[in-house]
């Protein structure tokens, strides 16, 4: 199986033009471009584009997805904290409910002395 990279750029000639692409790999056979730039006069031109905006476009994924996993962690914190929450509710109702049941047995005791 042959690894290649997620992100990468290529260079394409258009006519008289060249077009810069930053382009990422979204399946083993498709190729989606994230950005492009075109008009560039020389192909060395929309190179160092490519590479400057590459490296670039992937600081800000690293610092998207650390700011998604900052966000991810309080969420999951924050649920955590509502099913403890929730788990100790059930646990004082289930409690309640024992108590309860438990002093009506204790009444049905009285009212069978009372018909006598």
């Amino acid at each position: 199986m042959t690894q290649t990279k997620k992100y990468d750029f290529r260079v394409v000639e258009d006519k008289t033009t060249w077009t810069g692409q930053i382009t990422r790999r979204q399946s083993a056979r498709k190729i989606v471009v994230s950005k492009t730039q075109k008009g560039f006069a020389t192909e060395a031109e929309a190179i160092a584009w490519g590479e400057t905006e590459l490296k670039s476009f992937l600081e800000n994924l690293v610092k998207r997805n650390e700011r998604k996993a900052i966000a991810r962690d309080e969420r999951n914190k924050a649920a955590d904290a509502k099913e403890l929450a929730a788990d100790v509710w059930r646990s004082a109702r289930d409690e309640k409910r024992a108590s309860e049941s438990d002093s009506e047995d204790e009444n049905l005791d009285y009212g069978s002395d009372a018909e006598r």
